[in-house]
């Protein structure tokens, strides 16, 4: 009988530095970042969009002898399969089941499909962890309830007035010169997917064990890039020494071969990790209310000021989330 398969599921609000995190781990012996394999059957199988090594993903040879284990020409109908069983209206009923001990997401006959596309990338790279950055907490527990998968979910958070701003900038799917653009939702509408995605994620893993959930944050992330992705690697049981780190906030990145994600998954050589914070200066001063206002719960819960200019208090390396949260709540503005 094989091992189960370790993935190590990054969830959350999209926006959150998920690329960052998959493309670096992609880098450790024994992980293989795949990018957001929920998008594998559309813009893989379907629409042939350029993998992570900048081949067409038909065309990549690892790709291509995954491939052969799937069921590809069933791709269109597991992908609108996926897209009706992940839609935002069967939260309620989704968090219902989790509440009363039942699969999350109910049994489908294409949960074979996904079964074997995880063994297949385990058997074909030899990878010990697979990094699957979906971000989308329904897709994480269909995960979780599938045979042969043992999952790992890293919760990745960032401000949520930086994810809305970061949303609005106009990004070609694939890169610059990609006339597909990605998803633009106005800033209220970013507010409320940053709000709901991490307080499902929050709902569906937060209280588990803590060799199968981490919370990180971005910030603490880029203010320490080296000593928060060890931890990370520690937590997906990967050997922390084994990273891409020439300095204490530098990677080297070589191509990996992740589906789909942000187009900076294509980046590689030395590569610098620093926070994105063009936000404080221009995302405008209605936009940063609005913002404010629709995620005031969820501010709070992860440690972020109300007020604009004041910096979110961070987290010491090695602390325990509860006891920072708990210690930091009186430095949060009101």
């Amino acid at each position: 009988m094989n091992p189960p398969v370790r993935v190590l599921y990054l969830a959350g609000s999209g926006r959150s530095g998920s690329t960052l995190v998959t493309t670096v781990l992609g880098q450790y012996d024994g992980v293989f970042a795949a990018g957001e394999l929920r998008y594998l059957w559309q813009r893989g199988e379907l629409e042939n969009r350029p993998c992570g090594c900048g081949r067409p993903l038909r065309d990549c040879p690892l790709w291509r002898e995954v491939r052969r284990d799937l069921p590809t020409d069933r791709a269109a109908a597991i992908a609108a399969g996926l897209r009706g069983r992940l839609r935002m209206r069967g939260l309620p009923a989704l968090l219902r089941r989790h509440r009363r001990g039942r699969r999350p997401v109910p049994a489908h006959p294409d949960d074979a499909a996904l079964t074997d596309l995880y063994a297949a990338v385990a058997r074909h790279t030899g990878a010990r962890v697979v990094v699957d950055s979906s971000k989308l907490p329904p897709y994480g527990a269909l995960l979780g309830a599938l045979p042969g998968i043992e999952l790992r979910v890293l919760h990745l958070v960032r401000d949520p007035r930086a994810t809305a701003f970061s949303w609005r900038r106009r990004r070609g799917l694939d890169g610059d010169t990609d006339p597909e653009l990605m998803s633009r939702p106005p800033v209220w509408k970013a507010a409320l997917l940053w709000l709901v995605w991490n307080t499902v994620t929050v709902r569906l893993w937060g209280g588990g064990a803590p060799e199968s959930y981490l919370r990180v944050r971005y910030e603490d992330l880029t203010a320490d890039p080296e000593a928060t992705l060890r931890r990370i690697a520690g937590f997906a049981g990967v050997d922390a020494d084994s990273g891409p780190f020439t300095g204490p906030a530098t990677v080297r990145l070589v191509p990996t071969h992740s589906v789909a994600g942000n187009p900076s998954r294509h980046r590689t050589g030395p590569v610098p990790i620093t926070a994105d914070v063009q936000w404080r200066r221009d995302l405008s001063r209605w936009s940063y209310a609005l913002v404010t206002g629709l995620t005031a719960p969820g501010l709070r819960r992860f440690g972020y000021p109300w007020r604009r200019g004041v910096p979110a208090p961070a987290r010491p390396a090695g602390q325990p989330v509860e006891v920072w949260q708990s210690a930091s709540a009186g430095q949060e503005e009101g």
